[in-house]
């Protein structure tokens, strides 16, 4: 993967602009990221890498992951987890990944194609969509009733970005089907769906409720049984709210620059920017996407170039993005996250490598802290030969 032609471009980053009750000082954040990520036994190189990542942006806790050929060859964390119990991370020790939960999503979405129970050209709302009339009833605003799953997939639906007006970011006391029904009655969509490429958090969550009309089920609990049992992944879930609520042996998040990490509804993110994970496990979820030796692929080869073939009406200068993920000029499939306090990356790049990296801290502004996290997994991974 060419991390530096794709560090120069601009990222796809979601703003979250929360003032915080309490506001942790630089100094503090400086005490906390003094334990260097890893132990004695990782070459001194390696360790020089993450260390130097973690000191230059104060992050107190770290998981990172790497696999070749569908073998791990280097699998660490480490930290403060929890400062104020003076807990160090360990291996599986659990981040908010943001919006690599966005490819989660997408694998799941093809998955129900392959089984035939979908179709990309399936409308999403109105008599004949998918979601029918749960979230409003006909006469829709301007395009609502165009929208396809395909549009959700590729941020085309035409409207509805990720940036300040973000409906995920408002009325947090909202559950999901409020949301969704005030949100399309009420906020007109800009274009004409499939015109325009427009990063939406909100398609999204539109599609976790696709699968849940679809399946029956609960969109975390079809995800863990279909998706994540298979690459034997299970502890990965929907993270909570609340620091207080935090599930077992996941990190405590630390806002830098007035940012409060604690005033996000994560769980109303589920399948937009909801998961919590370690890095193992996302390159677990990485290298079984597809397969690898010896590692069965959930999806079929021809679904997955499908999932990730670039849509047309990318803007100059933005990321390719395919359907759930960012494609690399060197066809690497990856996805960044940023939320406040916290900061994510995968990559699997065509030969079949894959990366992960999760950090318990983001800074502002947080297009330098993403840049420097794909240039450091980069250079970790391709010290490892073979």
């Amino acid at each position: 993967m060419s991390t530096h032609r794709l560090s120069r471009r601009s990222f796809i980053t979601n703003t979250f602009c929360v003032a915080a009750s309490a506001v942790i000082g630089l100094p503090a954040l400086d005490a906390l990221a003094q334990t260097q990520y890893g132990g004695p036994q990782q070459p001194r190189g390696r360790g020089q890498l993450t260390g130097g990542f973690q000191r230059q942006f104060r992050v107190p806790a770290m998981s990172v992951a790497v696999s070749k050929n569908g073998r791990f060859v280097y699998d660490r964390a480490g930290g403060m987890a929890d400062h104020q119990h003076m807990m160090q991370a360990q291996l599986d020790s659990l981040f908010r990944i943001a919006s690599l939960s966005k490819p989660i999503t997408a694998v799941a979405i093809f998955s129900l194609i392959e089984q035939g129970k979908l179709r990309l050209t399936d409308k999403v709302f109105g008599p004949s969509g998918v979601l029918g009339l749960q979230y409003g009833k006909p006469p829709f605003m301007q395009y609502v009733a165009d929208i396809t799953v395909d549009h959700l997939l590729c941020h085309t639906s035409g409207g509805w970005p990720a940036d300040a007006s973000d409906p995920m970011l408002h009325n947090n006391g909202w559950d999901q089907g409020k949301l969704i029904s005030h949100t399309i009655a009420n906020v007109p969509l800009t274009s004409v769906p499939g015109a325009q490429f427009i990063y939406s958090n909100f398609g999204y969550c539109i599609l976790g409720r696709v699968i849940e009309q679809i399946t029956g089920q609960p969109y975390a609990s079809w995800v863990e049984a279909n998706i994540l049992a298979p690459c034997g992944i299970t502890t990965m879930q929907i993270g909570a709210n609340h620091e207080r609520d935090r599930a077992a042996s996941e990190v405590v998040y630390i806002g830098q620059y007035s940012e409060d990490p604690y005033k996000i509804n994560v769980l109303r993110m589920d399948s937009t920017q909801g998961w919590i994970a370690s890095a193992t496990q996302l390159v677990q979820f990485l290298n079984h996407v597809a397969g690898a030796p010896g590692i069965p692929a959930i999806l079929k080869p021809e679904t997955v170039r499908m999932m990730t073939t670039p849509v047309s009406v990318i803007p100059a200068g933005s990321p390719l993005y395919a359907r759930g993920w960012m494609i690399a000029e060197d066809g690497s499939w990856w996805h960044n996250g940023s939320l406040p306090g916290s900061t994510s990356l995968m990559v699997r790049t065509p030969d079949g490598a894959c990366w992960a990296a999760l950090c318990n801290t983001r800074t502002e502004p947080h297009d330098e802290m993403d840049s420097a996290l794909i240039n450091m997994m980069g250079d970790l991974a391709s010290s490892f030969s073979g």
